[in-house]
């Protein structure tokens, strides 16, 4: 949920992006999470664990094994960078480990749902380095087989306006990880209230749904409700055809996820946004993550970004 555009990416984190974005996919129609109940706890933490030896053995490791073991051969993909195939993500992939021996694929925190699973990490190609804040979403299909996959990528800044970092937890129980699954449908509706309030009918209202400490964490905003409702009432003054089209929610626990395809206008290609909410169990949102990519005006396959 950011008023403002993505802060360029240097040519390596394109790379990166790249070989991110090459990882997995399917067929583009198939849009939709199943339902979360048609899926087991185990099977949703056996796709977590997919997911991190994936990431981990793939860009850590440079151990390409994993895209045959894990990914399905007619993935479709949605980031802009990258083509379709699985012997396209080796090409990518070997180069970019020997290039970057160091790289790091620091997890922050996961979220299953359905047949979706979503990935907020901060990826490092060098030590020293800020690095990008990445957002990737895999699609499972009945045989545990990633089958889809889009992602959004954003350059982590030197400073932020809150004073928080764009990975850490700050609300109380400081973890990473989602609470009890048994709060997930009421987290996803208090999340998908405030941001089609907020977004969809440019309310600014919505900002009672928030706690009162409700924290922040992207770069551009201040923490509180003060400034968050001075933040958007500016930018809704600024864009008033701004749209907010919700693509897909993910939630686990007290975390959701909201991808999102923002335009300030009907000639704006727009952003990739993903939004992710932590939801106290009385429904008050206490704190806000984010990342934030421009959509290009090509690509090198022929699917959007949603």
């Amino acid at each position: 949920m950011r008023p403002t555009t993505a802060l360029p990416r240097k040519v390596a984190a394109t790379v990166l992006a790249v070989t991110l974005g090459a990882m997995t996919g399917f067929a583009p129609a198939a849009v939709a999470s199943s339902p979360a109940h048609s899926w087991q706890p185990s099977a949703l933490d056996k796709h977590k664990a997919i997911t991190v030896q994936v990431l981990k053995r793939l860009f850590e490791d440079g151990d390409t094994a994993v895209v045959d073991r894990y990914i399905r051969p007619d993935y479709i993909q949605h980031n802009p960078l990258a083509p379709n195939g699985t012997e396209a993500l080796k090409a990518l992939a070997g180069p970019l480990t020997a290039q970057f021996p160091h790289l790091k694929y620091d997890i922050k925190r996961m979220i299953a749902d359905g047949d979706l699973v979503l990935v907020h990490s901060n990826v490092v190609l060098t030590p020293g380095t800020r690095g990008s804040a990445v957002v990737d979403i895999f699609r499972f299909d009945r045989n545990h087989m990633i089958a889809e996959h889009w992602d959004t990528v954003q350059d982590v800044p030197a400073t932020s306006v809150s004073g928080n970092d764009m990975f850490s937890t700050v609300s109380s129980p400081r973890t990473n990880q989602p609470g009890p699954r048994w709060l997930t449908q009421r987290t996803r509706s208090a999340a998908t209230a405030y941001f089609d309030q907020l977004l969809v009918d440019k309310d600014v209202d919505a900002v009672k749904r928030l706690a009162p400490e409700y924290h922040q964490h992207n770069p551009a905003i201040p923490s509180g409700t003060a400034g968050l409702r001075e933040t958007f009432t500016a930018f809704f003054q600024q864009f008033p055809q701004l749209t907010a089209d919700r693509k897909r929610v993910i939630a686990e626990g007290d975390l959701v996820a909201i991808h999102a395809h923002y335009r300030t206008s009907p000639e704006d290609r727009g952003q990739s946004v993903v939004d992710i909410f932590r939801v106290r169990p009385d429904g008050k949102i206490v704190e806000h993550w984010d990342v934030v990519q421009d959509v290009p005006a090509t690509s090198a396959n022929d699917n959007t970004m949603f």
